[in-house]
C-alpha cells in the first residue's frame, strides 16, 4: 500500500474531525461546536483550493453568525473568506463588526492587507512593521516580504521569507512549503529557473502531495520551454483542482505546442468558469477575465470592460497596469500610456510589467521611454517573454 502524502494525511485528519462533530449547526446552537465546525470546513476548502467548498464554508459560517452574533473569531473567518473572494468593502465591514476584532493583531494584519490591495503601500508597510515589532510571526514577515518584492526589493523580500521560515516549527511544514514556493517565485521572475526549481523541490519534500507545488513546477517547466512536460503536470493539477486559471494556463501551453484545437477546448472551459462566477455575483475572477480577453482573445474592448470593473473594487498598481494593457489592446494608446505611468508611479518593479510599459510607450511615443523600460525588463529577467501564469 502506498504511503499517504502529507496533503492526504492532513485532509483525512480534517475530514475525521468534521465527522466527529454531530449536528454542528443544530438549534439550540452550541457556540464552541459550531465555531470548530466552520473553521474545519474553511480549512478544508483552503487546503483543496476549491471555491465551491469555500462557498459552502461561507454558508455554514453565515448560519453560525445568525445564531451566535458578531463573535470576533467568526467575523475573522468571514473577513478571510471575503478577502479570498476579493470583496474588500465587506472585509472592512467584517473587521468593524466582529467583537474586538479590528484592533486585534489578526484584524490589524488584515487592515494592512487591505491597504496593499487599495494601493496604500506605505500604510501597509508601516502596519506590517509595527506588528512585527510587537511579535515576529511568520505570516506577517511573509506579508512584508511580499510587499517588498512587488515594490522592487527582491533581496529584501527573500531575507524576510528566510526569517519567516525561522519562526516556523516542525509542525508547520505546510506553511514552510508555502514560503519556499514564494522564494521560488522570486527566482522564477528573475529567470533563475534552476534556483526556482530548488525551492519548489524543497517545498515538495517539506509537505508532500500538495497541488500548489505541482502548479508552480508546471509554470517553471513552461518558462523553460518544456511545454509538453508542463502540460502533463497541469492536466494532473486540473484533475485534482479544476480551477479555471489552470485550464487557461494549459490552453496557452497547448497553443505554444502548436495544438490550437486542444488549446481552444481548455480556453473555452476557463472562460465559461470565469463568466459563470461573474454571473453569480462573484468578483474574484475579474482580473483573470482582463488577462484572458487581453492576451488569449486579444479583445481589447472586452478586456477594458472587465478591467474597469476590477479597478472599481481595488485601485493598485496591478489593476492600473491591467487596465493600461487592456486599453493598449483596444488601440487607445495614449490612455494606456497614462494609465501605465500611474501604475509605475507606485514603484512596482516586474519584468513583465516593464515589457508591457515598453510596448505601450512604443505605441504612444512621447519621450523615448519605451527603450528604457525594455532595458529594465531585461535587467530584471532576460527571459521576460517566457511562459508565465497569471495569478
Amino acid at each position: 500500500m502506498d504511503q499517504l502524502t502529507d496533503f492526504e494525511v492532513e485532509l483525512d485528519r480534517i475530514d475525521k474531525a468534521i465527522a466527529d462533530i454531530p449536528d454542528p449547526l443544530a438549534c439550540p446552537m452550541d457556540g464552541e461546536r459550531a465555531t470548530k465546525f466552520v473553521y474545519l470546513v474553511y480549512q478544508r476548502a483552503s487546503l483543496t483550493g476549491n471555491f465551491r467548498e469555500l462557498e459552502d464554508a461561507e454558508a455554514a459560517l453565515n448560519t453560525a453568525i445568525q445564531h451566535l452574533g458578531p463573535a470576533g473569531d467568526l467575523y475573522f473567518l468571514k473577513a478571510n473568506i471575503d478577502f479570498k473572494f476579493h470583496r474588500l468593502a465587506a472585509v472592512r465591514l467584517d473587521l468593524e463588526t466582529g467583537r474586538d476584532l479590528r484592533d486585534s493583531p489578526q484584524g490589524r494584519a488584515l487592515l494592512c492587507d487591505l491597504g496593499f490591495q487599495e494601493g496604500r503601500y506605505d500604510d501597509a508597510r508601516k502596519g506590517y512593521e509595527a506588528l512585527i515589532d510587537e511579535e515576529r510571526t511568520w505570516d506577517n514577515l511573509a506579508r512584508l516580504g511580499y510587499l517588498k518584492w512587488k515594490l522592487g526589493d527582491a533581496a529584501g523580500a527573500d531575507q524576510l521569507y528566510l526569517e519567516a521560515e525561522d519562526e516556523l516549527t516542525a509542525k508547520e511544514m505546510r506553511h514552510y512549503a508555502w514560503v519556499e514556493l514564494q522564494r521560488g517565485v522570486l527566482k522564477l521572475r528573475s529567470g533563475r529557473y534552476e534556483d526556482a526549481w530548488t525551492h519548489y523541490d524543497r517545498a515538495g519534500r517539506a509537505y508532500s502531495g500538495h497541488w500548489l507545488v505541482d502548479d508552480h513546477k508546471a509554470e517553471c517547466l513552461g518558462a523553460q520551454g518544456k511545454f509538453a512536460e508542463a502540460a502533463v503536470l497541469y492536466e494532473q493539477c486540473i484533475e485534482r483542482v479544476p480551477r479555471p486559471e489552470f485550464q487557461q494556463a494549459l490552453g496557452e501551453l497547448y497553443q505554444l505546442l502548436g495544438q490550437p484545437d486542444r488549446a481552444e477546448s481548455w480556453n473555452q472551459k476557463a472562460l465559461a468558469a470565469y463568466l459563470e462566477a461573474a454571473e453569480r455575483g462573484g468578483v474574484h475572477y475579474y482580473h483573470h477575465l482582463v488577462d484572458f480577453y487581453a492576451d488569449v482573445r486579444e479583445d481589447g474592448p472586452e478586456a477594458v470592460k472587465w478591467a474597469r470593473k476590477d479597478i472599481e473594487l481595488r485601485r493598485n498598481f496591478a489593476t492600473l497596469a491591467a487596465l493600461a494593457w487592456a486599453l493598449y489592446r483596444a488601440g487607445e494608446y495614449a490612455a494606456a500610456r497614462d494609465m501605465m505611468d500611474q501604475a509605475l508611479d507606485s514603484g512596482a518593479a516586474d519584468a513583465h510589467l516593464f515589457f508591457q510599459a515598453a510596448t505601450i510607450h512604443q505605441a504612444a511615443p512621447t519621450n523615448g521611454q519605451g527603450e528604457q523600460y525594455l532595458r529594465m525588463a531585461v535587467e530584471l529577467n532576460p527571459h521576460y517573454r517566457s511562459f508565465h501564469v497569471h495569478r
